[in-house]
């Protein structure tokens, strides 16, 4: 695994909803001609989603456009923290993400995210690799990885114990099978671990 991947490295810009809102009607009024700051027409702001998902919304944006980079969109996560919440894009590469690939991604991703304005609040936007030892999710997340070395941690214990290493041998329908180091296999529901990652992790890289 190329090295690039060992490092978690990121982007982060504070997105302010204030700022944010002026960019997005500046743009729609230069769309149409009209001046906000001389008190000109003003058209209209394109219209926001009501309800909806903040994550499927923000996927539908970043999915086609890490394409076009020739990257992939490994997840999205909207978190708060404290006070404050992030919006963090996951993006991937074969043979390893780099910085210039997040902020390629970052600038990317600048204007469709003021035009969409898909998030009420201020928020930290990040640009992340996956990293090894990345966290399994999504569907194809599983798909991809059917052979590969796990550790899971599940919610309640499983033949006593609740961190397992195993490997991965099937996904269905959010259904995880995996192979014990006994060589027995164990099906479960992947809302039933709290955490999957890939067990990649060579410590004589």
């Amino acid at each position: 695994m190329s090295g690039a991947t060992r490092s978690f490295v990121f982007v982060t810009k504070f997105f302010d909803r204030r700022a944010a809102r002026f960019r997005a009607l500046r743009r729609a009024a230069v769309a149409v001609g009209g001046d906000v700051a001389r008190g000109g027409q003003e058209g209209s702001m394109p219209e926001k989603k009501k309800g909806g998902n903040t994550v499927n919304t923000v996927w539908e944006i970043a999915a086609p456009l890490a394409e076009q980079l020739g990257l992939i969109l490994w997840d999205v996560k909207f978190v708060k923290e404290g006070a404050n919440w992030y919006l963090r894009i996951i993006i991937d590469k074969e043979g390893g993400v780099s910085i210039d690939d997040c902020v390629a991604m970052n600038d990317a991703l600048d204007a469709p995210l003021d035009e969409a304005d898909p998030i009420e609040q201020s928020y930290n936007l990040q640009i992340s690799s996956a990293g090894i030892e990345r966290e399994l999710v999504r569907d194809f997340h599983f798909q991809t990885f059917i052979g590969a070395d796990l550790t899971v941690k599940f919610r309640t214990a499983v033949n006593d114990a609740k961190v397992h290493k195993c490997v991965l041998r099937g996904y269905e329908d959010g259904q995880v099978t995996v192979e014990f180091p006994d060589g027995s296999l164990y099906t479960f529901d992947k809302k039933d671990a709290s955490s999957i990652r890939l067990d990649d992790f060579d410590p004589n890289f």
